[in-house]
């Protein structure tokens, strides 16, 4: 009986043995199941730390939601809106790390911590990281939302994507330089004032024009431009290179090693501000021309928004069909950066997206035509005040392209002095005239008409 409890005991032991060999093995270097029991899972995947990165996706969603009139569709318009989602970002980043760093003594658990085997440094990496990486996680998922957004309606331009691992880098950053303040100063009420500095100052070079605005990494000078290859490196250098030396001057036993993160910093800062604009150059494609050149004048638009080549042809197909046969009329409409050049008219703008065009269709086709007539009988030219220049151009507007808003008008000069009933009578009689000509004696009398128009001649425009 001994003998076979002798054996049994030695059984289990063998087993127990085994059991706790087979646990090494799971849990060894590399294993899953040390994953499963590394400290860092707990705050990564519980607590503050992924609630934080939902919190600003959910922020970013419902602020990119409501601008969305004026980003999607445009390529260089989604870019921007991200880059100036930082504003709100950043400070929220910095709130979040200042929360998770006085969390410790918040808790009376600082003694506790002090008496772990590992290092300050490491115990702060441990508690900063996991809500830097969820809150950049959180931007990049906002911006990749924005991007799908966008993608239906893009009409010709391309994604931007170079500034986005910069701008993740930034939120990482304040989260991390946000923990150290909080470790210094741990009250609850500490939190937001960081934040609001960190606002302020972002706003602030939202619309300084200085050097030292190019240092904010949500600067950006517009839809058309693009960063040059190395400004996301500088300013992912600028911005984690001092959260970094603030954790390493916070938390380092040798304290001299935030030099190097410091120097990395001061290095990208004094490239940014040196080099000011020339950060940013234009999009090579807006410079370029999509044009339609079947009718007279030639549309053309620029080339980010090719797509809306047929929808713009479409509007002004009205207008373009009266004017078949004309002379002296410029030899496009074009839209293009610094504004048209010799023989050409502006097009009424594309952009800004939300006026003219949202989602890549246009708002208003009759508005729209009416504004590119405009540009083709005015033009460059001071408003005259001339009433018999006025009737006559009311009279060529009502019979190549009339405003929405044209009976309006003509119902609250009917109901005016007798002043504004009189102007009313003189274009009513002008539009019948012009109405009432032969289609060869039409093409011939506009002929002469916009023979005038290009010299700002108010005397010689022909009588109708």
């Amino acid at each position: 009986m001994t003998l076979v409890d002798d054996r049994e005991s030695r059984g289990e032991r063998d087993g127990a043995g085994s059991r706790e060999s087979d646990g090494r093995k799971g849990t060894g270097r590399g294993g899953p199941r040390a994953w499963a029991a590394h400290p860092l899972r707990a705050e990564f995947l519980r607590g503050i730390a992924p609630w934080t990165g939902a919190a600003l996706l959910l922020v970013l969603g419902v602020l990119l939601a409501c601008t969305s009139r004026r980003w999607q569709g445009g390529w260089g318009e989604t870019a921007q809106e991200l880059h100036t989602a930082l504003v709100i970002a950043v400070p929220l980043a910095v709130a979040a790390g200042c929360w998770q760093g006085g969390r410790e003594r918040r808790r009376g658990t600082e003694e506790l911590w002090a008496t772990a085997g590992r290092g300050p440094l490491v115990r702060l990496a441990a508690s900063a990281l996991p809500v830097a990486f969820w809150l950049a996680v959180g931007y990049l998922a906002a911006a990749a939302a924005a991007m799908v957004a966008t993608w239906p309606y893009a009409q010709g331009d391309r994604p931007q994507l170079a500034s986005l691992p910069a701008g993740a880098v930034a939120v990482g950053a304040a989260a991390l330089a946000g923990h150290v303040a909080g470790r210094l100063v741990p009250a609850r009420p500490f939190a937001p004032l960081p934040a609001l500095a960190v606002y302020a100052g972002l706003a602030w070079a939202e619309y300084a024009s200085t050097p030292w605005s190019y240092l904010s990494p949500s600067q950006q000078l517009g839809g058309t431009v693009v960063p040059v290859w190395w400004q996301p490196v500088a300013m992912a250098a600028w911005t984690g290179g001092l959260a970094a030396a603030a954790a390493l001057v916070y938390a380092a036993r040798r304290r001299y090693t935030a030099l190097l993160p410091l120097a990395a910093a001061l290095w990208a800062a004094l490239l940014l501000v040196q080099n000011g604009p020339a950060l940013w150059v234009h999009n090579t494609l807006a410079d370029r021309q999509v044009c339609d050149t079947s009718v007279t004048p030639a549309v053309c638009v620029n080339a980010r928004y090719a797509g809306m080549l047929p929808q713009v042809t479409g509007a002004l197909s009205g207008l373009t069909g009266r004017l078949e046969g004309v002379r002296h009329l410029p030899a496009r409409w074009a839209d293009r950066p610094g504004g048209p050049r010799a023989d050409e008219v502006e097009l009424p703008m594309l952009t800004p997206m939300g006026w003219h065009q949202v989602r890549g269709r246009l708002v208003d086709p009759q508005q729209y035509a009416w504004e590119a007539l405009a540009a083709l009988q005015y033009g460059d030219c001071p408003d005259t005040q001339d009433p018999h220049r006025a009737a006559v151009d009311d009279a060529v507007e009502h019979y190549l392209a009339p405003s929405p808003f044209t009976d309006d008008f003509d119902a609250r000069d009917a109901r005016g002095s007798a002043a504004d009933r009189a102007e009313l009578k003189a274009r009513l009689v002008a539009r019948g005239h012009l109405k009432a000509m032969g289609e060869a004696q039409r093409r011939a009398w506009l002929s002469s008409y916009f023979a005038t128009t290009r010299d700002c001649d108010a005397k010689g425009v022909p009588a109708l």
